[in-house]
């Protein structure tokens, strides 16, 4: 807790406010928000990577989504709740995480100030964050908002030609940056300030915690970034039949 109540007194907060019940609560909130968003960031990940081992297998996971095996060829109506949910947390979080955030340039030149002087390593992971979820509040409610008003357009055609032919590709590949980093630290974060893995020896701890954090980084980010070139790959070779949806060759057969 002591990296929080060095981030708090640069930030100037009044002793007052610790005494009060409520900031400890609110703290309990965003980190239950950024856990749930983090674990979701790295199965929505694994999801869209489904595209590299085949569009088949991509299809058959969006249709176990749609709850195919409910609705006869799936039904967009439990991806829209599911979308309306994450993008509630993810309001809910944003609002809570803004009560640390620097509001004014004065508080900023403070915490970068000290921050240099006192050369401390995970008070710069939080600025890291801090400009990460800046730029995550704006460009996650772009996807988001893409997400919730055409729930259907999902599938290895409908996904590429929103990457491809929509341009959506540079706004992706500034969200995968943002993402990751900002997904990472907050694991990591939440894990030194809950005590989560910790040892007998608290500074072990926290170098094994930044190696995994590393580690999660490099490998979501490779991830992202192949399955991202992918969808580009599929959207190009797909641009002429921009619209088109992609079929099952099962499906190909049965309607011909």
């Amino acid at each position: 807790m002591l990296k929080e109540n060095v981030v708090e007194s640069l930030l100037g907060e009044t002793s007052d406010k610790k005494k009060s019940r409520t900031p400890a609560r609110l703290d309990f909130l965003q980190s239950a928000s950024g856990l749930f968003l983090a674990v979701f960031m790295i199965l929505h990940m694994l999801f869209v990577s489904t595209i590299l081992i085949s569009k088949d297998f991509m299809l058959s996971v969006t249709k176990a989504f749609e709850l195919s095996f409910i609705f006869e060829g799936g039904s967009s109506v439990p991806v829209f709740i599911a979308i309306s949910i994450v993008s509630a947390i993810f309001i809910f979080h944003a609002f809570l995480a803004m009560r640390k955030f620097p509001i004014s340039y004065r508080q900023y030149l403070r915490l970068k100030t000290n921050s240099n002087l006192m050369n401390h390593g995970d008070t710069k992971l939080w600025i890291i964050q801090v400009i990460t979820g800046f730029a995550l509040f704006f460009l996650g409610s772009i996807h988001l908002y893409t997400m919730l008003t055409n729930p259907g357009n999902i599938g290895p055609y409908a996904s590429s030609d929103r990457v491809f032919s929509d341009l959506m590709w540079p706004l992706y590949i500034v969200l995968l940056i943002a993402v990751e980093f900002h997904g990472s630290i907050g694991l990591y974060r939440l894990s030194v300030k809950w005590g989560w893995f910790e040892g007998e020896d608290s500074k072990v701890s926290r170098k094994k915690l930044k190696k995994v954090k590393i580690i999660l980084t490099v490998v979501m980010l490779t991830l992202g970034i192949m399955t991202l070139l992918a969808y580009m790959k599929i959207g190009y070779d797909h641009q002429d039949n921009y619209g088109e949806r992609y079929m099952h060759p099962t499906e190909v057969s049965h309607a011909n």
